[in-house]
C-alpha cells in the first residue's frame, strides 16, 4: 500500500480547514500546512490534526509555495487540495481503495475536479486535475497563478471526484493583480498564462483588452490545444460584449481547425442563430451539440449543460419557433427528464397542458428560452 503526504498551501482558513482535514485525516500519512500569513485560527486548527505547519511569507506566487510545502513530503505520493474542498463519503472510500491497490510504478493519478454547480446542486462545470503525484520524480508547479504540475510518465485517470466548495468570495482581483504586476516587471506570459490572464480580464469587464490577449494567445506557437478552443469561445463571448456580434461565428468556426466540434462551441453557435430567428440553422448546431463526443479524460473544461439540457430545452424552443410543437414537446420531454425543477421547463409544463387542455399542439407561442 502506498503512503501519502497531504500538501496544502493556507490562509485564513478557519471556516474550512476543519472540514477537508477531517475527511482526510485517516487516509493521509503526513499532513503538511503552509501558512502564508493567517491571522485567524488556521494554525491551531491544522494543529489538532497534528499536521507538520510550515511558514511561508506570500510573494505572490502561488507555484513558489507549493513547491515548498512538496518539498516537505516524506511518502511515497504528495497530494494537494485547496482548503475550500470537500470530498464526499463516496469518493473518500474510492480514494481508501485507490490507496491500497495503486500501481507504485504510477506517477501521477489525474483525479476529476468538479468546480461549477447549478442551482439544484447539478455540476455544471469539471475537468481532471493532477491530484496525486509521485514524489522525488522532479514533479514541480510552474506559474505564479493558476499553477500546474505537468503530467508525464505513467499516468492513470481515476473518477474520484474532488468538489471545489467556498463558503466565501476570496479576493476577486488577486489573479489579475498578479499577471499584471508580472508584466510590469517585464515577465514574458507563455502561452498557457496568456490564457489565463485573458480570462481574468473578461471577467473583470476588460473585453476589449481580454479579446487582444485571447488573439495573441490564439496566434502563439505553443498552447494547448483545450486551451485554444476555449479561447475562442472566450473570445465570441468578448465580440458580443463589445457590440462585435458578426465576428462571434467566424471565431466560433476557427475552433474547428484544432478538433472535432465541442458540444459547448455548438451550443453557443446554435443561440447566436437563435438569435437571429434563424432557427433551422439552429436546430442544426444543437443536435450537432447532443452528438458531440464526451471526452472528459482529456482534462478540458467541460460544461456539463451543453451536452444534453441546453441542446434540448433550446431544440423545444426552436421547434416552437418554427410551429412544429410535436417535436418541440419531444425535446421538452427530454430537458424535464434531466432537470426537472428547473424553471424553463416548470414553464414549459405550463404551456403545453395548456395545449394539452385546449386539444391541438399548435397556435400557442412562448416556450421559455434558456439564458
Amino acid at each position: 500500500m502506498i503512503t501519502i503526504s497531504l500538501c496544502m498551501i493556507v490562509r485564513d482558513e478557519e471556516k474550512v480547514l476543519s472540514r477537508i482535514l477531517g475527511q482526510m485525516q485517516e487516509i493521509a500519512d503526513e499532513i503538511i500546512i503552509v501558512d502564508t500569513g493567517s491571522e485567524d485560527r488556521t494554525k491551531e486548527i491544522a494543529e489538532g490534526f497534528h499536521a507538520r505547519i510550515f511558514d511561508f511569507p506570500w510573494i505572490g506566487d502561488f507555484s513558489a509555495a507549493r513547491n515548498f510545502a512538496c518539498e516537505k513530503a516524506r511518502m511515497d505520493y504528495w497530494m494537494w487540495l485547496d482548503a475550500d474542498d470537500v470530498i464526499t463519503e463516496s469518493n473518500r472510500q474510492r480514494l481508501i481503495q485507490l490507496k491500497q491497490t495503486l500501481e507504485p510504478e504510477t506517477d501521477v493519478v489525474m483525479m476529476k475536479y468538479l468546480t461549477g454547480f447549478d442551482e439544484y446542486g447539478n455540476v455544471s462545470f469539471s475537468y481532471y486535475r493532477e491530484r496525486l503525484i509521485k514524489n522525488n520524480r522532479g514533479f514541480f508547479w510552474k506559474g505564479k497563478v493558476h499553477e500546474a504540475v505537468e503530467p508525464a510518465g505513467k499516468i492513470q485517470y481515476i473518477p474520484i471526484e474532488i468538489e471545489h466548495r467556498k463558503i466565501a468570495a476570496g479576493d476577486p482581483d488577486r489573479n489579475l493583480n498578479i499577471y499584471e504586476a508580472m508584466i510590469q516587471n517585464g515577465e514574458a506570459l507563455e502561452p498557457r498564462h496568456l490564457f489565463y490572464y485573458g480570462r481574468e480580464l473578461y471577467y473583470h469587464q476588460k473585453y476589449e483588452r481580454a479579446a487582444e490577449i485571447f488573439q495573441e494567445f490564439l496566434q502563439s506557437e505553443g498552447g494547448w490545444m483545450e486551451n485554444k478552443i476555449d479561447a475562442c469561445l472566450q473570445l465570441s463571448y468578448c465580440y458580443e460584449k463589445f457590440l462585435k456580434k458578426p465576428k462571434r461565428l467566424e471565431v466560433l468556426f476557427y475552433s474547428f481547425i484544432f478538433d472535432e466540434p465541442r458540444a459547448e462551441i455548438c451550443c453557443e453557435i446554435g443561440r447566436i442563430f437563435i438569435e437571429q430567428k434563424k432557427y433551422n440553422q439552429a436546430v442544426y448546431w444543437y443536435r450537432q451539440a447532443l452528438n458531440a463526443r464526451r471526452n472528459p479524460d482529456n482534462g478540458a473544461f467541460m460544461q456539463q449543460d451543453c451536452y444534453d439540457y441546453i441542446p434540448n430545452i433550446q431544440l423545444c424552443v426552436c421547434y416552437d419557433r418554427l410551429g412544429r410543437y410535436e417535436e418541440a414537446f419531444k425535446y421538452h420531454e427530454k430537458s424535464m427528464k434531466i432537470k426537472p425543477d428547473a424553471r424553463e421547463v416548470q414553464l414549459n409544463i405550463s404551456y403545453f397542458d395548456k395545449l394539452k387542455m385546449s386539444g391541438k399542439l399548435k397556435g400557442i407561442s412562448g416556450i421559455k428560452m434558456h439564458k
